[in-house]
């Protein structure tokens, strides 16, 4: 189920892209630390569906909370001239990178269990 919503979602994603227009240079630091805020709570969701304990109202509000806050991130750091949103880089990507070794692990041990059997 999940292969398959992901699989839908990169297919339509790919078919909107082809079709968006380009998003000028001012807005791109915009759009890039919103996306990966998102894909930061995306991963986090899917970590939380393998613990059991996932909570869809906990998902959107930080999906949207996390994105908004990045992007609010940035736009100070902007008004400061300073790189602020470097720091919410870090610790979203740092995020990502473990709950995909989460997620990982998890595929690994399912997978390297069915061989077994």
């Amino acid at each position: 189920m999940v292969v398959a919503a992901i699989i839908i979602g990169c297919v339509f994603g790919a078919i909107i892209g082809m079709n968006a227009p380009m998003i000028s240079y001012t807005y791109s630091s915009y759009l890039a630390i919103g996306i990966i805020a998102a894909l930061d709570s995306v991963f986090g969701g899917i970590t939380s569906v393998i613990n059991k304990n996932f909570d869809l109202k906990i998902f959107v509000t930080g999906f949207f909370g996390n994105a908004i806050l990045s992007i609010l991130l940035t736009i100070l750091g902007e008004k400061l001239n300073v790189d602020i949103y470097l720091a919410a880089i870090v610790v979203f990507v740092g995020r990502m990178f473990t709950n995909l070794g989460i997620i990982r692990r998890y595929y690994v041990d399912k997978w390297s269990q069915k061989l077994k059997k």
